[in-house]
């Protein structure tokens, strides 16, 4: 043996030789290395047979898929072959009952179209009401997918029938009820054709969700015959009755429609302002007409009575100015007489200027509430945007309520005002009339 590849087999050998008992010559040596050549031939051995173990089992595996994935893409073709066949076979169905039904085909057609729309119809009658679960019906029927035979026929016939004689009838039945605070019972209903229903001599919205009437939170105006109508205890040549042609559009906007006191109270402080000025003025021209009434009357007297002059009334405290210098010369009665009208002239005219400043002030309080207004709504654009209108809402409101506020009360004070004016002007006239007279006459006596 060469010596290289002696080394070669130590160093093969060499890990085993570290766990064996240390040889003492050579022979021994050899024998530790013929015994671990052994074991590793036995070693691989083993290892090939696993190996060859699991491929056969692989190569088997392999086969049996082959085998399914082959029967699986048959399967496949056949029910391929079998839906072409099916698709070709329901197509000549098809042929066949459109045929076969003929004018029938469009008289389904109707009777589906007509049952939807009588479906969405009676779903917002009131009608339903006193006859429920009609709806379900008429859906099951629009939405069937065979021809309707002849009782289904006769029974959409007579659904339209009824609607269309309910919709002429004014009928009183039991029905749920809500009440504004949420509390429900049983009250008979009174039921105007399709249009409006009542309970209690309350107007009531139908709920088609829940197939309950609800009372309106906010009740249109009527009269006592109307109400007596409503209640069912008209007389016999009947009354009068508003109906909301929407089936309760209208009355439901009515709720969200303000009336006089929530429409004043959108104008904000301004347009209470605004108010209270034009009370005052009204109370104001209201106690000067009675004054100028009362003293057009007294002055009316006093003419009656020149001789007699009195002091409860501007004329004749005139009169008497004149009867108390009968020996004035007519320069001094004139001045005396003239003095006398100026005294009288503030108790006649006191308040137009008032009611006059009123007038003119009133609009501008309205313009300031319009600006007022408007810088509200800008602030709202500038929080919210102008996605939602309800958010400007409110200084629209203002703006646009406070004007009219302001209108509302200058025009009336201005037409007032010229009143008042033309009262005091004609009692002024009066007395500067009859005190030219009583000056013409103490020149006509100073010259006799």
């Amino acid at each position: 043996m060469s010596r290289p590849i002696l080394l070669l087999m130590i160093a093969i050998t060499w890990p085993t030789l570290l766990c064996a008992e240390p040889a003492n010559h050579l022979d021994q040596l050899l024998l530790q290395v013929q015994k671990s050549q052994r074991e590793e031939a036995a070693t691989r051995h083993e290892r090939e047979q696993r190996f060859l173990a699991a491929h056969a089992a692989q190569k088997k595996l392999l086969a049996a898929t082959k085998a399914r994935l082959a029967a699986e893409r048959k399967r496949s073709q056949q029910l391929r072959n079998t839906f072409d066949h099916n698709e070709q076979r329901l197509t000549e169905l098809e042929a066949e009952l459109k045929r076969q039904t003929g004018d029938l085909g469009e008289v389904f057609g109707t009777v589906r179209q007509s049952a939807k729309d009588l479906a969405a119809l009676i779903n917002e009658s009131l009608v339903s009401a006193q006859y429920p679960s009609r709806t379900q019906w008429l859906q099951t029927l629009g939405e069937s997918k065979k021809l309707p035979d002849i009782s289904e026929l006769e029974r959409l016939w007579y659904l339209l029938q009824q609607e269309t004689v309910e919709s002429g009838r004014v009928v009183r039945f039991p029905a749920t009820v809500i009440n504004t605070d949420g509390h429900a019972s049983e009250q008979q209903v009174t039921r105007v054709g399709l249009f409006n229903a009542l309970a209690q001599g309350q107007y009531l919205n139908y709920q088609t969700e829940t197939g309950h009437f609800v009372v309106l939170a906010r009740q249109p105006a009527q009269s006592e015959s109307q109400l007596a109508t409503h209640l069912g205890i008209g007389n016999e040549h009947g009354g009068n009755l508003a109906v909301d042609p929407t089936r309760g559009v209208l009355l439901s906007l009515l709720v969200e429609t303000p009336d006089l006191p929530e429409r004043i109270n959108q104008g904000g402080i301004v347009g209470y302002v605004i108010l209270a000025l034009g009370l005052l003025g009204l109370i104001i021209v209201v106690i000067r007409l009675i004054y100028l009434a009362l003293t057009g009357r007294a002055i009316r007297q006093q003419l009656s009575h020149p001789t007699s002059p009195s002091q409860k009334n501007p004329l004749g405290r005139i009169l008497a100015v004149a009867a108390e210098n009968p020996d004035a010369e007519p320069g001094n009665l004139e001045l005396q007489i003239d003095e006398a009208i100026l005294r009288e002239l503030p108790r006649l005219t006191w308040g137009e200027g008032l009611v006059k400043l009123l007038a003119g002030v009133a609009p501008l309080l309205g313009l300031l509430g319009t600006v007022v207004g408007m810088i509200a709504t800008f602030q709202s654009i500038t929080l919210f945007g102008t996605g939602d209108p309800k958010m400007m809402a409110d200084g629209i409101s203002q703006a646009l309520v406070t004007t009219a506020l302001g209108l509302l009360v200058a025009i009336p004070l201005l037409f007032m005002h010229t009143l008042v004016t033309s009262r005091s002007q004609a009692l002024i006239q009066i007395l500067d009339e009859q005190s030219l007279g009583l000056v013409a006459a103490g020149r006509e006596s100073s010259n006799v």
